[in-house]
């Protein structure tokens, strides 16, 4: 069985070829450009050769690509951009507007075709990586049985209300309704309406032959993390993915998730984040102290603290040295060897939980790991 998993992060996008009848270390993997940064890159040269530049395509990640565009105005560059595409920068059109970008119907946009640069917007790019995978002999139309695919999504706030105080509250509701890392991994088909960047992936896949899972990057890595077989057979864990702008933190028991936060990684210092996952492990940590220095929220689902013998802090993420001079008992997990690869693991063990029918196969195969219960 092949499962192409694709964790789409701020930096790079990680990509696992998943086969079954392989020891998972031997799995074929590629670490690339995120799209997010293949269209900022774009954009700059357009600002470097003075053109306008034209964006079509459907919502995506924001960051890279976002401070590209205002860069661009601001040296006195036009941007247009059909409303799908202009939604990367902000659920509210009108506020996209007011930051210069001029919004176009996809047939005024062809019409600029010789006078503007085309980007296209879009996370998922299935053609780049079946063309990769074909320079080394291997046939993804025709081999692959699964897609797994995750994504950053805010979802789409009401008007007035707090996107972070609208995430966290999702995030919430998804552990209160199924306590496993994994209820934040849906089929396509089962998508709440409310990720709009996971509806703008599942649309830009151009197969609809394959089952396609998609999941929020955070859990995945986690869950991804939890697969390193170091880590033993603990009552409790607290693990950390510190991304390039968002750090969420799950406290882990026996019954499941026990307590998370969610900050901006870039609105918070080491000793900040020390802090706040010292008070996990105590059962101490409030909403209020995360939401009111800028981060998403916290909660906790059992407050007995973790006896300090007992602890011990799993920290994985691309931004994991903020961590290295903790003095916790801490691992940087490398499940299966490759820090870079945890968000793909743990898509391929949400495949596992999301699709039945695939978790015999799965589970043999990541034997490999440490038998950990799929929390």
């Amino acid at each position: 069985m092949f499962i192409l998993a694709v964790d789409i992060g701020t930096g790079t996008q990680d990509i696992l070829l998943f086969d079954s009848e392989r020891e998972v270390e031997n799995c074929f993997k590629l670490v690339m450009p995120s799209p997010t940064v293949q269209l900022a890159e774009a954009v700059r040269r357009a600002t470097r050769r003075g053109e306008d530049i034209v964006l079509t395509g459907v919502l995506m990640g924001g960051g890279p690509c976002a401070w590209a565009v205002q860069n661009h105005l601001s040296a006195g560059y036009r941007v247009y951009a059909t409303p799908e595409a202009a939604r990367t920068f902000d659920d509210d059109l009108e506020a996209v507007a007011n930051t210069g970008v001029t919004l176009v119907s996809e047939d005024e946009a062809l019409a600029m075709r010789d006078r503007a640069v085309h980007l296209h917007t879009g996370d998922f790019n299935y053609h780049a990586m079946a063309l990769s995978f074909a320079q080394f002999g291997i046939d993804l139309d025709r081999d692959l049985d699964a897609l797994a695919i995750a994504v950053f999504d805010h979802g789409e706030a009401p008007p007035g209300v707090s996107d972070r105080l609208f995430r966290f509250e999702y995030l919430t509701e998804r552990i209160r309704a199924e306590n496993r890392l994994s209820a934040f991994a849906f089929c396509a088909e089962n998508v709440p309406q409310m990720l709009t960047r996971m509806h703008a992936v599942a649309a830009s896949i151009p197969r609809d032959d394959l089952p396609v899972v998609l999941m929020d990057t955070a859990p995945a890595a986690v869950l991804g993390a939890l697969q390193d077989s170091t880590i033993g057979q603990r009552h409790s864990v607290i693990v950390v993915n510190v991304g390039n702008f968002h750090c969420l933190a799950f406290r882990m028991g026996e019954e499941g998730i026990e307590g998370i936060f969610e900050h901006h990684t870039g609105e918070i210092t080491s000793a900040q984040l020390e802090g706040f996952l010292t008070r996990l492990a105590e059962g101490s940590i409030t909403h209020e102290e995360v939401f009111n220095s800028q981060g998403h929220g916290a909660i906790m689902f059992r407050r007995k603290p973790i006896p300090p013998e007992e602890r011990l802090l799993v920290v994985t993420g691309p931004r994991r040295s903020m961590l290295r001079s903790s003095q916790q008992p801490m691992l940087f997990a490398a499940p299966f060897g490759d820090m870079m690869m945890s968000g793909c693991y743990g898509l391929i063990r949400a495949c596992g939980d999301v699709m039945p029918e695939y978790a015999p196969i799965i589970e043999r195969a990541m034997k490999g790991g440490d038998g950990r219960p799929l929390w």
